[in-house]
């Protein structure tokens, strides 16, 4: 089977891009705002796919196939700013204004669950609105990584978008991890991270956990999956092995009965 095309935006540092290429779609020109995740999408994908800078400025973009893309998600995140008038939230428009442009075959689009929260609800409807009057048949749901073996807890919202002209009904695929019948046992950070539980002391992050992270019971045990892995340093997910955590207060958590890492 011949592969699809993509054209990527908001392309980060380049795995889901290679996710596509794994899966048949092999991404022909991406793009991305920030330098360093440029160098490292290079390193991962590909050199000569990657063009950094700020997508407003882009006025062409290279035919494609599918368009694929996670518009900056720090206004809709639980574990962000929660503010949907966040200006970083109308990014999306420019996902919008690239689709009608390239008008490919098909197109994904991912990011937080928070998107179909009741405070975004108007700014995803009118999201979905626009790319149905665009010419696709739009579908979403909401996936866990856990759910399809991942040992991590990740809940992210996908839509898909395809041409009626395409004649393809899209399904979501079904789990194949977790606890009813016929699937596979979910795996836990035993099953993946339990050969590092030894690593030298330096290896470990000893910065201060932001206040935040502390703001709920965020410990995993090695028999359960990670919390979802952020890119601060601050919030770098605690060790399996590291002591209990109590509550003392509203949105407030301690270690017991020795401190892990110092918060701030």
């Amino acid at each position: 089977m011949s592969r699809l095309s993509a054209v990527s935006l908001f392309a980060g540092c380049g795995g889901s891009d290679l996710g596509l290429r794994y899966a048949g779609v092999e991404p022909i020109w991406a793009n991305e705002l920030s330098e360093i995740a440029c160098q490292h999408y290079a390193e991962v994908v590909g050199p000569g796919i990657i063009h950094q800078g700020d997508i407003r400025a882009i006025e062409k973009f290279p035919k494609a196939e599918v368009l694929v893309g996670c518009y900056p998600c720090q206004g809709y995140s639980q574990a962000g700013r929660r503010t949907c008038t966040d200006g970083i939230n109308f990014s999306l428009q420019q996902f919008d204004r690239a689709l009608r442009l390239i008008k490919p075959r098909a197109f994904i689009v991912e990011n937080v669950d928070g998107m179909r929260f009741s405070q975004n609800k108007s700014s995803s409807k009118t999201n979905s609105h626009g790319f149905r009057i665009a010419g696709y048949r739009v579908k979403w749901s909401a996936l866990d990584a856990k759910d399809y073996g991942l040992a991590q807890d990740r809940r992210r919202l996908f839509l898909v978008g395809i041409r009626p002209s395409e004649r393809i009904e899209f399904r979501f695929p079904d789990p194949t991890h977790g606890d009813g019948h016929g699937l596979k046992p979910y795996r836990t950070l035993r099953d993946v991270i339990w050969k590092y539980r030894d690593a030298p002391p330096d290896s470990y992050d000893a910065a201060p956990l932001h206040w935040y992270y502390l703001s709920r019971n965020r410990r995993r045990t090695w028999g359960q999956q990670a919390p979802c892995v952020v890119a601060h340093w601050r919030h770098v997910g605690l060790h399996p092995d590291s002591p209990p955590l109590r509550r003392v207060g509203t949105d407030r958590w301690e270690f017991t009965p020795r401190g892990a890492r110092p918060t701030i």
